[in-house]
């Protein structure tokens, strides 16, 4: 998937745990995990914006493009 998701690590730069941040983002631990590990198919620009205001970041610091080797 050329969308590589970087959740893991602004939580570990803010020191935020998966489920305190799932708490004030308003989203199941299970869902939140899906996110960090890459696996979700799409995300809600609402989810997205709620993620960024409780780790003070850009949605450029959670989503990255990889182009896939051809």
């Amino acid at each position: 998937m050329p969308i590589q998701v970087n959740l893991d690590v602004m939580m570990a730069k803010r020191k935020k745990r998966a489920g305190e941040l799932a708490q004030e983002v308003g989203i199941t631990l299970s869902n939140l995990s899906i996110l960090k590990n890459n696996k979700g198919k799409a995300i809600r620009f609402e989810t997205l914006e709620a993620i960024c205001k409780a780790l003070a970041c850009q949605p450029g610091d959670i989503l990255e493009y990889v182009p896939e080797e051809k």
